[in-house]
C-alpha cells in the first residue's frame, strides 16, 4: 500500500510543529529566572491570620468555595505551625494543620511545609512581602501553585494590580489566578 504523498506532508509538519512547540516550552524554562524570595522575613511578624485574596486553582483546594484563611505561630524549636481553613460550597469548614521547617535560615523566605507524615513536603517561599506584612506572595520554584494572602479579607484593586505586577515579574501569569470570596 502506498501511503498518500498529502498524509507525508502532514505528518512531517506534524511532527517539525511539535518538535518546535516542545524546544520553544524548553527554551522559555531555560530563559525564566530563578524564582527570588524576599531578603527576609521576620517569622513571629508573619505568624497570625492571613486571609488568602488569590490563588492559581489547585487540586488539593478544589472543594474550598470561599472563606479561605490561614494561621500561622511558630514554635520553640523554631518551626512554623499552620492551619488553613476554608468553607466548601455547601457552607461546611474544612481544616487542614501543617507543619513547616525554615530551609534558608538567613532569610526565613524559605520553607517546606507538611501536611501529613506520609505527604511529601512542599516548598513554601515568600516571594513578596509588605513592608508593614499587611499583604503577601507565596511561591515555589516550578511556579505551578501561588498564593496572594492578607491580614485582611480584602485588597484595594491597586494593590492588587501591584501585587500582578510583581507575579509577572517573577514568571507568573496573574491571568490564572482565581480570586477567593470572602465574607
Amino acid at each position: 500500500m502506498q501511503i498518500p504523498r498529502r498524509w507525508i506532508t502532514a505528518g512531517a509538519g506534524l511532527g517539525v510543529g511539535l518538535a518546535a512547540a516542545l524546544a520553544w516550552r524548553g527554551r522559555r524554562r531555560a530563559l525564566r529566572a530563578p524564582l527570588q524570595t524576599v531578603a527576609q522575613v521576620d517569622l513571629e511578624r508573619y505568624a497570625g491570620r492571613w486571609f488568602e485574596i488569590a490563588r492559581y486553582p489547585t487540586p488539593f483546594q478544589r472543594r474550598c468555595a470561599k472563606n479561605v484563611t490561614a494561621e500561622y505561630a511558630t514554635t520553640r524549636d523554631g518551626r512554623v505551625r499552620a492551619e488553613n481553613r476554608c468553607t466548601d460550597a455547601n457552607g461546611n469548614s474544612i481544616a487542614a494543620r501543617a507543619r513547616a521547617r525554615v530551609v534558608d535560615p538567613t532569610t526565613n523566605a524559605k520553607l517546606k511545609v507538611r501536611f501529613a507524615p506520609i505527604v511529601p513536603e512542599g516548598d513554601y517561599w515568600i516571594i513578596a512581602l509588605d513592608d508593614a506584612y499587611r499583604y503577601a506572595i507565596v511561591g515555589e520554584p516550578s511556579r505551578r501553585f501561588v498564593w496572594m494572602l492578607a491580614r485582611t479579607p480584602h485588597l484595594d484593586e491597586q494593590t492588587f494590580a501591584d501585587l500582578c505586577a510583581q507575579l509577572r515579574a517573577q514568571g507568573y501569569d496573574p491571568a490564572r489566578l482565581i480570586r477567593t470570596p470572602q465574607d
